[in-house]
């Protein structure tokens, strides 16, 4: 029932909660993520196609090469195949979940994606076009190039909606994404129909998966995603203030094209390392930010840290979860959250028309 009066709490009633007891609880949240993320970790060693127990996993991360021959093929699977996925994991799904939570806030759309500024399919469209030009098939050759075409997707994007009439406004950021998205994808598939080579490349890169990748290619990437975070973090202030509006903003004194430009730059560093990395995972960051808000409310100081562990936690539980549901064989992990991600959107488009009806 709607009054205009104020509602006062029933007498014995529960007593809202004041600013210290809403940072406990946000920081006790945040631990539990922590806590959740290192055993995710762990059975993430432990899981694939031949199980290990912990002892093993234990003296797989310690194994020497004058070891004895069990021991030697446990660290190879160990420091070889399983830590680089487990860490690719936490680091992609920290920088998609961050990327979600930010490029939500940016454009104020609550279905917005990171793929929603064209990093996805310029990654893509970089990847086809340098496997077909020049024959690469080692991931850490291409992988620059992924890199390259999904910063230059965010710059164009960015670009066109920086000009003419809707500069700087949302709806013009979002719309600009779409076209060059389109635009990109089909390109993709020209490239890709007309390149065997480049066809089956586009096939494996668009499952989205943490494996097959070494510390060759995830050292540079994490250091990109460090970078994209610190500039994540600055402008989180900001953007608390953004989303009240931009003449609010701007009579609070916000320099709102250098806060919105810092933070497509963050956006466009987080998810374009993860998808030179990992290839295209869809719905990671729109789910995470989404159930983020739900545990901290809006507050972006809280709301992001907490989509960036989420982020690392649910790659890292559909990594695993693609290893188990068809062993000894294995469901991509951008395959496994697409199956999760497709009933969230769903989800949230019919809660949306219901409240509008």
């Amino acid at each position: 029932m709607r009054t205009t009066a104020v509602e006062r709490p029933t007498p014995g009633g529960p007593k809202p909660e004041g600013p210290t007891e809403v940072r406990r609880r946000r920081a006790v949240g945040l631990a539990v993520l922590g806590v959740a993320l290192v055993l995710a970790a762990a059975v993430s060693l432990a899981v694939g196609a031949r199980a290990l127990s912990p002892v093993e996993v234990w003296h797989g991360l310690s194994a020497d090469p004058g070891s004895d021959r069990r021991l030697n093929e446990i660290g190879l699977i160990v420091q070889t195949v399983r830590v680089p996925r487990t860490v690719l994991a936490v680091v992609a799904g920290l920088a998609l979940g961050i990327g979600g939570a930010l490029i939500q806030g940016h454009t104020r759309n609550p279905i917005a994606d990171t793929g929603l500024l064209g990093v996805n399919a310029g990654a893509s469209f970089a990847v086809v076009s340098v496997i077909a030009v020049f024959g690469f098939a080692d991931p850490f050759q291409y992988v620059w190039f992924a890199f390259v075409g999904a910063a230059v997707a965010g710059v164009v994007v960015f670009g066109l909606a920086s000009i003419g009439r809707g500069a700087g406004n949302p709806l013009t950021l979002a719309l600009a994404g779409q076209g060059i998205t389109v635009f990109l994808a089909a390109m993709t598939t020209a490239v890709a129909l007309s390149d065997q080579k480049s066809l089956n490349a586009l096939r494996f890169w668009n499952s989205g998966s943490v494996a097959g990748v070494g510390f060759d290619v995830i050292w540079p990437v994490t250091a990109f995603v460090a970078i994209g975070t610190v500039l994540a973090l600055i402008t989180l202030p900001a953007l608390n203030l953004l989303n009240l509006g931009d003449d609010v903003a701007r009579g609070l004194g916000v320099n709102i094209a250098l806060s919105r430009t810092v933070g497509i730059v963050a956006v466009t560093l987080l998810a374009g390392a993860a998808t030179a990395a990992c290839g295209p995972i869809a719905f990671l960051g729109l789910m995470v930010a989404h159930v983020a808000r739900y545990l901290t409310g809006p507050d972006y100081r809280w709301l992001v840290p907490y989509a960036g562990l989420l982020g690392s936690v649910v790659l890292l539980v559909c990594d695993i979860v693609g290893r188990l549901v068809v062993r000894p064989g294995e469901l991509d992990a951008g395959v496994v959250v697409a199956l999760l991600g497709a009933p969230f959107f769903a989800v949230l488009v019919w809660r949306g028309k219901f409240r509008n009806t």
